[in-house]
């Protein structure tokens, strides 16, 4: 039988977690020889021994990653930008915001100090991210150490053990990216910087929550993809440890918002506030992600999780300007929007 290659269109992806996520999928299959996707394009190329029409492989590729939230398409559909989700979620969004900003000034939480990141932004960013980009890749691997447990029946020690080696994985290695930063000497000026990029990579994150636009995918900046293409095939071993280092290697996967928060874990210069900082966010991701283990939870499929993503959108976008407005203020570049 000969090798023939097929481009088919891939509609529900947000981010490069997504990316490794398909691509491990296909090529476990047996009949696939290689797979390759393109976040930019929101296409897969995939080179195997087929027999079906293209029609009939999008749709066997399709029940693989559906789960998932993706769909696989012969010929590309028209994006649906859910506009009409922008009616309920914008008040929702605006509510929350001037919520956290009473509480902020009412001293009951702290979202912005400065030019840094609070714990309580970097709680809520994991909380967001546990249902976008963390929810396609860590939950994917959650779904597959869940799945390995079931064959030994069930037992609760893989999802503690992953649970485990992710909390304290992101607090050691935190606190390692935070002396990383300290050795790097990091003045003001450079804090401000790092600062802002922190605030950018939000901002297009948020963006890409919005799902209006598939042009800022393309600005996302992530870590090679080999480690994490490592990390995901590790998920299907059974060895005794594996949940352990699984849920360690984590901390390296393409999540733009988990790269965000290690930027200003290097920024803190410090191993208590880089290790603080990192644990937290991961304790963002904690509830949705011990759902997955434990239980059920889809977000993908729900009526209304357009509207739920615009709002986080809109959330991530908010904390992101209001992030770099205090780093910028406090470089004294622009006033600041408000005194907290």
């Amino acid at each position: 039988m000969n090798t023939t290659t097929h481009v088919f269109h891939v509609k529900g992806m947000h981010c490069k977690a997504c990316t490794v996520l398909i691509e491990e999928m296909f090529n476990e299959l047996p009949n696939v020889e290689s797979a390759h996707v393109s976040l930019s394009g929101q296409q897969v190329t995939v080179a195997g021994e087929f027999t079906n029409t293209p029609e009939k492989i999008a749709d066997e590729l399709t029940k693989l990653v559906q789960s998932h939230g993706y769909s696989i398409a012969v010929e590309k559909s028209a994006h649906n930008a859910g506009w009409g989700d922008f009616v309920y979620a914008l008040p929702v969004a605006l509510v929350l915001i001037a919520g956290f900003i009473l509480l902020q000034k009412a001293g009951l939480t702290s979202l912005i100090t400065s030019s840094k990141v609070s714990y309580g932004t970097a709680f809520l960013i994991g909380l967001i991210a546990s249902v976008s980009s963390c929810l396609a890749i860590v939950g994917g691997l959650v779904l597959s150490l869940s799945a390995s447990s079931a064959k030994e029946g069930g037992t609760w020690r893989t999802p503690v053990l992953f649970h485990v080696g992710r909390l304290g994985g992101f607090f050691i290695l935190g606190g390692l990216v935070g002396v990383i930063g300290n050795s790097l000497h990091l003045g003001l000026m450079a804090n401000v910087i790092l600062s802002s990029i922190v605030a950018l990579v939000m901002l297009i994150l948020g963006i890409n929550l919005l799902d209006v636009s598939h042009f800022t995918q393309r600005l996302q900046v992530t870590l090679p993809t080999r480690f994490s293409k490592h990390i995901v095939a590790g998920s299907k071993k059974d060895h005794y440890l594996a949940p352990l280092l699984i849920g360690v290697g984590t901390f390296f996967l393409p999540c733009g918002f988990t790269q965000s928060m290690q930027l200003y874990a290097l920024s803190t210069g410090s191993f208590s506030q880089g290790a603080l900082t990192m644990l937290v966010f991961a304790l963002g991701t904690f509830p949705v992600l011990a759902f997955l283990s434990f239980g059920s939870l889809n977000i993908v499929h729900k009526p209304w999780k357009g509207i739920f993503f615009k709002t986080a959108g809109i959330i991530v976008i908010a904390l992101a300007v209001l992030n770099l407005s205090s780093a910028l203020a406090t470089a004294g570049i622009i006033n600041p929007l408000f005194n907290f």
